[in-house]
């Protein structure tokens, strides 16, 4: 495949034929893409009762007495986390605005957003210099070489520019309606359509 598009900071838009239950219905924020495989983030799927403050109590990083300081303001603290995806389940990933870098730990996605996986974000947050604009989740997604490539000629995915506001501001469960909308696709004419080829 010579011209392989490559498609980090895009999202990526399951199709109803994706036959995979783990990403029915999700918006994945790519983070990278090259020959060597790719890597993103679910951003529509939050884990049920896990907020940000819970598990940076459950870490250590937040004693109880604190849940309501200064430092971690309410809206933060009731952020909830998401699944990332299947692999690595239990590392914490954070996708954040630009205004916050990390020199050896933040990759740049795209001009808006940044990746950072060290748990010095998360320090950084209670101590009131974590980025404005966060999404936190445990796990991702990854494709092998080809995969992906492999999955786009399937139709198991659509693609789009991703959007700061349907990352960071609009409401989970809002999110797939929305990613679709961007590229003019209506989700209730998609589900219809669900097994045709």
């Amino acid at each position: 495949m010579n011209s392989v598009r490559y498609l980090e900071g895009q999202f990526l838009i399951a199709m109803p034929a994706i036959g995979d239950p783990r990403f029915e219905r999700t918006v994945i924020y790519l983070c990278a893409h090259t020959d060597e495989g790719a890597m993103g983030l679910i951003i529509n799927k939050p884990m049920e009762e896990l907020q940000l403050g819970d598990l940076l109590y459950r870490l250590g990083l937040l004693p109880p007495e604190e849940t309501n300081s200064i430092h971690l303001p309410h809206e933060t603290y009731r952020l909830p986390v998401f699944t990332g995806g299947p692999v690595e389940p239990g590392r914490g990933f954070v996708l954040h605005s630009l205004d916050y870098l990390l020199p050896e730990g933040t990759l740049e996605v795209s001009g808006k957003v940044g990746l950072t996986a060290s748990l010095d974000i998360l320090h950084d947050l209670v101590q009131g210099r974590g980025p404005q604009r966060l999404l936190l989740a445990l796990g991702y997604a990854g494709w092998a070489p080809g995969q992906l490539e492999a999955e786009l000629a399937q139709n198991a995915w659509l693609t789009c520019p991703a959007d700061m506001e349907i990352i960071f501001t609009l409401p989970p469960e809002e999110r797939y309606a929305a990613a679709l909308m961007k590229i003019g696709i209506d989700p209730g004419s998609l589900s219809s359509a669900a097994g045709h080829a």
